[in-house]
């Protein structure tokens, strides 16, 4: 039987043209007028646009809304396409299962389809989902995951430990594509906790000189605490030079500080996209990758635009995924916005502030949005914080919603400390809960999962 191999499924070389890092990169779209760009975009879009039509998923999708092969001509069109998000995905799957019918792929006979790159995602907000790449759009993804590394000054040679999850889920794995096939780094797949123990990771680094991390936030901060533990002190044992992670709402300083030092880089992506928007060395935010994806801030109710400095759902449709499961208007219910400056930037791409919250786990109490990931960073500075804590939500006897952050802090720490820091922070007086170092693990699983747990909803 006769098919095509990984790399001869689609146009490598042309994907590579299209799709610059490094110095062509800058080379290509420093300077690009944005007529040039919107004309990019607007080709891009149809194509995955016209692929979309084939699928199942989005001819219902868009069928219900009255949408009609020919209605939409280009971008300013965009606006009457539905919103769609995890929970029609999952709907997907539970119609048609085990895969959903969203790729694309049930009318393809077995001998004429393509290969194809099979993971799922973490299951943090819920059951996994199931997520399935072609070749082209794989590659791109890591392509994208590689430009930002380099973006950002990745060393020449670099030793990279990473911290992302593999098995199953796609992070680790996309991760290491990105690193072994676009830079020149050496790669350490060290995992989470629970694929690698915390101790190990440290001698690891110490063994073989690792000078990058890559991972979240939350685990890497660990990692320096574990490191300390084992008489190796990061800035003079462990020289890490670079942290590239998801940082979100983390105190930066304090994560920098805690590995002598390094230079901190966030980016943003879902596993169903890949990196959509990195931070630059200029340290002005996140420079969305807009040769390969159309981003869009919507209110979090009406999904109608938000303006420019207004935080909103970030929407992404993926400019190049026209081949296996095309993405359009996804709703990521990631909370961010878009930077407002007049400065110039090292790019003429929009800039986002990266990750502010989930709308999807936003607890309303007494009128007030409180996002769990943004109560850590409001207690970094507490006296006998240990950087740990979750949030739990409740109906108390009379059916209100009530909340309790339950956070790990010293013998000497004030839960009336705690309280009113948040009270500041948040607006209205939240309980407080405190513990000893490591009382919440069993709750955030923070050795076990890429992303901890920040909240645990008992409605």
């Amino acid at each position: 039987m006769s098919y095509p191999t990984y790399y001869e499924s689609f146009d490598y070389p042309g994907m590579l043209r299209d799709y610059p890092l490094g110095e062509t990169l800058l080379e290509r779209f420093a300077r690009i007028s944005p007529e040039a760009l919107r004309e990019l975009q607007e080709q891009r879009f149809l194509a995955v646009v016209e692929r979309a039509w084939q699928v199942p998923f989005y001819r219902r999708l868009w069928g219900e809304a009255g949408i009609e092969p020919g209605d939409i001509l280009g971008l300013d069109d965009i606006v009457r396409l539905p919103v769609y998000s995890k929970t029609d995905i999952m709907r997907s799957v539970e119609e048609h299962p085990p895969l959903g019918d969203f790729s694309g792929l049930e009318s393809v006979p077995p001998e004429d389809r393509p290969p194809l790159v099979f993971h799922t995602t973490s299951g943090t907000t819920g059951t996994p989902q199931p997520l399935i790449f072609g070749a082209k759009s794989r590659e791109v993804q890591s392509l994208l995951v590689a430009r930002a590394y380099r973006f950002m000054g990745l060393p020449p040679a670099a030793t990279v430990q990473s911290c992302y999850g593999h098995g199953m889920i796609n992070g680790g794995h996309y991760i290491r594509e990105a690193v072994t096939r676009y830079t020149n780094a050496l790669f350490l797949s060290a995992g989470t906790g629970l694929e690698t123990r915390s101790v190990q990771q440290v001698k690891l680094m110490h063994t073989f000189g690792s000078n990058v991390l890559v991972g979240f936030a939350d685990y890497i901060k660990k990692l320096a605490d574990v490191a300390r533990e084992e008489g190796l002190l990061p800035g003079r044992d462990l020289n890490v030079d670079m942290i590239i992670g998801h940082l979100g709402m983390e105190t930066r300083e304090r994560l920098s500080e805690s590995w002598g030092g390094a230079e901190l880089f966030d980016w943003y992506g879902v596993g169903d996209t890949g990196c959509i928007a990195a931070e630059g060395p200029d340290h002005r935010g996140l420079y969305v990758w807009e040769d390969a994806h159309y981003l869009e801030l919507l209110d979090l109710d009406t999904n109608e635009p938000v303006a420019d400095g207004e935080r909103g759902n970030m929407v992404v449709t993926c400019l190049y995924k026209d081949d296996v499961y095309p993405i359009i208007r996804f709703n990521t219910c990631d909370v961010s916005e878009v930077i407002v400056d007049e400065e110039p930037a090292l790019l003429p791409f929009r800039r986002v502030r990266g990750f502010l919250g989930r709308s999807d786990n936003m607890v309303k109490l007494r009128g007030i949005n409180i996002y769990p990931h943004g109560i850590g960073p409001m207690l970094t500075n507490t006296p006998g914080f240990l950087g740990e804590y979750y949030c739990r939500v409740y109906r108390d006897e009379s059916g209100r919603e009530e909340m309790v952050v339950i956070a790990e802090a010293g013998p000497d720490a004030d839960a009336a400390v705690f309280g009113e820091v948040l009270r500041r922070g948040v607006g209205i007086e939240v309980a407080v809960e405190l513990v000893g170092a490591g009382k919440t693990a069993e709750v955030t699983e923070l050795d076990r999962r890429q992303k901890p747990i920040r909240l645990l909803d008992e409605r």
